[in-house]
């Protein structure tokens, strides 16, 4: 693979996307760290989401919203975040 179409895939040279993997890594860690949260933890409630969904039936559906915001505080930062670092990448 050349390294043209190495930087193509990976959307950026590869120095680049390692500090950028680096930085979001640091925020998401710092963010499930405030919210006292693990990946296993996030792993295992979508689990019992799913649980709960099969054995209680639709009831369960009232724990989307919980879901929703938990999930959120995750994505909408890393997805700033991406958005900041696009903006300075067409600005160079």
């Amino acid at each position: 693979m050349s390294s043209h179409g190495l930087v193509r895939l990976m959307g950026g040279s590869p120095g680049q996307v390692v500090l950028r993997l680096v930085f979001l890594s640091f925020v998401v860690g710092v963010i499930l760290s405030a919210l006292d949260l693990n990946p296993l933890d996030l792993v295992e409630m979508v689990q019992n989401f799913v649980a709960r969904l099969w054995h209680m039936g639709f009831d369960a559906l009232g724990s989307i919203g919980r879901y929703f915001l938990l999930g959120a505080a995750v994505v909408i930062p890393i997805w700033l975040i991406a958005r900041v670092f696009s903006l300075f990448e067409r600005g160079q």
